[in-house]
């Protein structure tokens, strides 16, 4: 559900400074430049929740949805009729995009919520 972080893009939205800065740079010469001005604007508009996820569940030609499908076939050995099933991979549309019921807090969010 979170696998696919916001690190992969390139900036991490709950970092207090950009990602792209390096660290040999001065704060003047940075503010001079502007673009860290408009990374840290962009960081604080940036929300810990996650509010839609991928769905894992796939639709077939008949509109029916599931995780999997199958498909029972007839075999034929040694003169016995025996039932397989055999999964369906072709012709599947993925779902899409699900809004979640409630809010989730992102995987990314680097505060510890529970201390034990």
């Amino acid at each position: 559900m979170g696998a696919s972080g916001s690190k992969a893009r390139g900036m991490w939205p709950f970092s207090s400074g950009s990602a792209s800065s390096s660290g040999g740079e001065t704060g003047t010469a940075a503010s001079a430049g502007g673009g860290t001005e408009h990374s840290l604007a962009r960081v604080r508009k940036a929300t810990p929740f996650v509010f839609t996820r991928r769905s894992s569940l796939y639709y077939d030609e008949d509109g029916d949805l599931a995780h999997e499908f199958y498909e029972e076939t007839i075999v034929t050995k040694n003169g016995r009729k025996r039932a397989k099933l055999k999964r369906i991979q072709k012709n599947l549309i993925p779902q899409g995009m699900v809004k979640l019921d409630h809010p989730r807090i992102h995987v990314d969010f680097p505060v510890v919520i529970c201390e034990v």
